[in-house]
């Protein structure tokens, strides 16, 4: 017997699973638990460093939904096009899939503010491990790919940017796990 326990005020990602086994007349029963971080607290020198790690937090749960999609709707036109018979159906799917994700997601990525942007390169080369140059010029080529990173160069961010959570970007990370098991 099989059973999953989703926690009140968690996150979809946190959930328990427990199997139970009888044997020899007695039950026996297994928790399976996610990974859950414990991180010691923060200790800022001053209220701006606050104030900055809160931008950072409020920026990271704007930007994080959005690099999820991006990644799952990557995966899924990867996954559909592999089924299809040959170049030309495949190009096609493409080409629906490009108009699909330009019309869905540059609106919303109009309004994101300058930081959010790079911080939304970064997750998404985080959630996709490619950049979201590489990812632009599998859909649109790599003259288009250099215009955008380009013009994104006269903003201050660059397509190419990768994601180091262990370096630079530790502090994104550790919003990211708290954000994906419920503690922020």
């Amino acid at each position: 017997m099989f059973v999953c326990v989703e926690m009140k005020g968690q996150s979809p990602s946190f959930r328990i699973q427990y199997t139970m086994q009888v044997v020899r007349g007695d039950t026996i029963i297994r928790g399976y638990f996610p990974n859950i971080y414990v991180f010691p607290p923060l200790k800022f020198k001053n209220d701006k460093e606050r104030m900055e790690y809160t931008k950072l937090v409020r920026d990271v749960k704007r930007t994080l939904p959005y690099a999820k999609q991006v990644s799952k709707s990557i995966i899924e036109t990867y996954e559909f096009m592999e089924t299809l018979p040959d170049e030309k159906a495949k190009q096609k799917h493409l080409e629906a899939a490009q108009k699909y994700i330009m019309s869905e997601y540059k609106p919303k990525m109009k309004k994101l503010t300058k930081n959010q942007g790079k911080i939304l390169v970064k997750l998404i080369d985080r959630e996709t491990d490619s950049s979201a140059y590489d990812i632009v010029k599998a859909l649109v080529g790599s003259f288009k790919a250099t215009v955008y990173n380009t013009f994104a160069g006269l903003f201050g961010n660059s397509l190419k940017s990768q994601y180091d959570p262990y370096g630079k970007d530790k502090m994104i990370e550790r919003i990211v796990l708290e954000i994906e098991q419920g503690s922020i």
